[in-house]
């Protein structure tokens, strides 16, 4: 089985002081061990696995019974669904697609929900909620709208075409299956949504596109496994490749480079770019710690916000995520202009890895450290390699900058502020801030 690489070449290791971040392994090798060990860290381990997968197999001929699916969720409850649908069912973007369709609900806008409402046959659609609290305000109250929708259209059998991600026990969407006999699948404890996309949050969506999830899984583990090993030593730490790019961007982040590029050299997954973005973001950004994530795309990209990575502040590394087996692609005619005959007999497929290169090295000359992420091929068994290393790397750059990489302190108060504008009971204090917030003169323009 031909395996991913990273190349280091252009990394800059040689510049930063790696060796303060490789010291601290002894105690972050136990820690994982102890972590994983309380069931703290389950993207690793994936101790839910066997049975998701055994309940996946018995939902498969239900769920692909459906033309449509609705998927509502948002953050980790989408962003996951939405890299695999772009990077591995592609046709639903292409021309004359018959057929399956996933749509996506992740946001709070009127316009796209009513045209689901209109448009969709909903006799014919599975609407998958998820949510492992049961409660993000944006998703349950699509749930309601649609529900109701459901209701009118389909009578007492509304509800055989629902499915509930959630938590186990807790949560009102458990309370609403429970009561209303609606099928559920898990998300397991610990797992926040920024982690989930091997779990039912990612898998069930993959399963309705038919994609080979497993291969997906199977990627992961490759990864995942020896580092959920409980004879996990610190020599096995230092030499795994997540750690190893942690202690890279810890370093580089006490050096100032407080900017972290995501360039995807492969088209299709350019949605990979925004799952990392959330998986970074959420997990690093406290304390005044961490690097900004931004995703770019090849050659897109390379038009729009290239010029800044290239002569703009110097506080950005870059992540650059390139495949040598993509697909050829046409060949170009002879019969063009000279002035293009240099492209003439080529394949089309050749010109994002004449670009990709380009860009690399005019990033590297242009003292951007990069380490670049060459996927053996484009599919599901490599991405789970590559979201396995990257969700590794996260914890590990987590704790080596001393920062908790699980919770997200900052965004539960946007949280309870938008609840306490709604009305929500209780939220005393929110409610004040609010207050006081609104009553401030405001200082505008007209444009």
């Amino acid at each position: 089985m031909a395996t991913n690489i990273i190349d280091w070449t252009d990394s800059w290791q040689d510049k930063l002081d790696i060796k303060a971040q490789t010291e601290s392994a002894d105690a972050i090798s136990a820690r994982f061990c102890e972590e994983v060990a309380e069931g703290k860290l389950p993207f690793c381990s994936m101790p839910y696995m066997a049975e998701l997968l055994h309940d996946l197999d018995g939902l498969e001929n239900y769920v692909q019974g459906f033309d449509h699916m609705l998927l509502l969720g948002i953050g980790g409850s989408a962003l996951g669904a939405r890299a695999l649908q772009k990077a591995f069912f592609p046709a639903q973007d292409q021309p004359c697609h018959k057929g399956p369709w996933l749509w996506i609900g992740d946001n709070v806008c009127a316009k796209t929900l009513d045209s689901y409402l209109e448009k969709l046959p909903l006799e014919k659609t599975l609407v998958a909620v998820v949510s492992k609290s049961g409660g993000t305000i944006e998703t349950i109250s699509q749930y309601f709208l649609i529900r109701k929708r459901m209701q009118e259209k389909l009578g007492e059998k509304w509800n055989n075409n629902f499915l509930f991600v959630t938590d186990k026990e807790n949560g009102f969407l458990r309370e609403q299956a429970n009561e209303l006999s609606i099928r559920t699948l898990e998300v397991p404890d610990n797992l926040g949504g920024r982690y989930s996309i091997l779990s039912a949050v990612g898998l069930l969506p993959a399963m309705f596109m038919k994609m080979d999830y497993r291969s997906l899984v199977e990627g992961a583990a490759e990864i995942l496994s020896p580092l959920a090993s409980p004879n996990l030593t610190t020599e096995a730490l230092i030499e795994h490749p997540s750690y190893k790019l942690a202690c890279w961007n810890a370093a580089l982040m006490e050096k100032g480079y407080n900017e972290l590029i995501f360039f995807s050299y492969i088209p299709q997954w350019a949605c990979f770019g925004q799952w990392f973005a959330q998986l970074w973001a959420e997990s690093l950004g406290k304390e005044g710690k961490g690097s900004q994530p931004i995703p770019a795309v090849g050659a897109t990209d390379q038009h729009s916000v290239n010029q800044m990575f290239l002569d703009g502040p110097r506080n950005k590394a870059c992540m650059f995520l390139t495949c040598d087996s993509l697909p050829d692609g046409e060949e170009i005619p002879q019969n063009i202009p000279d002035n293009f005959g240099y492209i003439k007999g080529k394949n089309f497929g050749e010109l994002i890895h004449a670009e990709g290169l380009g860009t690399k090295m005019a990033l590297s000359a242009n003292s951007v450290p990069l380490i670049e992420l060459k996927m053996a091929a484009d599919s599901e068994e490599s991405a789970g390699r590559l979201m396995g290393l990257l969700m590794a790397t996260t914890i590990f750059t987590g704790w080596l900058i001393g920062i908790n990489p699980i919770d997200q302190p900052a965004v539960e108060l946007g949280k309870r502020l938008a609840k306490a504008r709604l009305g929500a009971d209780g939220l005393k204090e929110e409610k004040a801030d609010l207050e006081a917030f609104l009553c401030n003169t405001r200082v505008e323009q007209k444009f």
